[in-house]
């Protein structure tokens, strides 16, 4: 295959990379996906805050992941957009002990009072998400998150755990995150709660796996993945679908995690 996909025509390169999306967007998906986490709620805020936290953590083992998700969200009781609005003070001792990778209690714990901050003071996720979204993507928007996710007093360390693509940075998790939240894909995978946001507008999540998928495939010259490799691929991705192109992802993820492409 690895010879055979140099040489597909355009059309061919979407009839392939359309059968691997409707292979993978799929239920079975969520089995062994993060994802899997938000899809135990059903509020639209508790589906917000733990898909957005567990984005945050989704580096590395996948089975640690998911592992270490649930453990924060029965930290959280279990009921994450309730304890982010009414927590005290006392109520964030037991976040301490929690850590992934280098994400710690200190940063947990910075993430709940500027999740709260975001709540109570600028309309929640989707909104401020949606106030700075631009005509072709929402890569300023992330960057403008970040601005306001740190306006309240933060631990300088903790900075460190949201991407600024405006600073190079790829951004996967949020993009992921993104994804999850805005793209309505009809199987139940991705959730499509934010209507404010067109998913024409979404970045693939580029990770390890879809970029060495998409060199392969011609779809990205760049070796880096950083901001410059993501704009390559969404250009890409774009001639491919102008209005769903993160649904690409899933083929690009599928090929390369569970196909060793």
């Amino acid at each position: 295959m690895k010879e055979k996909t140099k040489k597909l025509t355009k059309s061919e390169l979407k009839d392939f990379l359309d059968a691997k999306v409707i292979q993978y967007n799929n239920p079975k998906f969520i089995e062994s996906d993060p994802i899997q986490i938000p899809h135990k709620y059903s509020k639209k805020e508790d589906i917000e805050v733990s898909g957005f936290l567990t984005a945050t953590i989704a580096w590395g083992n996948r089975k640690s992941i998911i592992n270490n998700a649930n453990k924060l969200m029965n930290l959280l009781d279990n009921a994450p957009f309730d304890f982010i609005i009414n927590h005290e003070e006392i109520d964030l001792e037991k976040l301490q002990p929690f850590v992934h990778r280098t994400f710690n209690g200190n940063d947990c714990t910075q993430f709940i009072k500027s999740l709260q901050h975001i709540y109570k003071n600028h309309g929640g996720l989707e909104n401020v998400f949606a106030k700075h979204t631009e005509t072709h993507n929402l890569q300023n928007s992330i960057s403008k998150f970040k601005s306001v996710f740190f306006e309240i007093e933060h631990l300088q360390r903790t900075q460190k755990h949201v991407s600024d693509p405006l600073k190079n940075s790829a951004a996967k998790r949020i993009n992921m995150f993104l994804r999850w939240m805005v793209r309505n894909d009809k199987t139940g995978v991705d959730f499509g709660i934010w209507n404010s946001i067109s998913p024409s507008l979404l970045s693939c999540p580029l990770d390890v796996h879809s970029g060495n998928v998409a060199r392969k495939l011609g779809l990205l010259k760049r070796k880096q993945n950083d901001a410059k490799a993501l704009a390559e691929l969404d250009t890409a991705l774009r001639k491919l679908d102008p209005t769903d192109p993160v649904k690409y992802d899933f083929a690009l993820f599928g090929l390369g995690v569970f196909e060793g492409f």
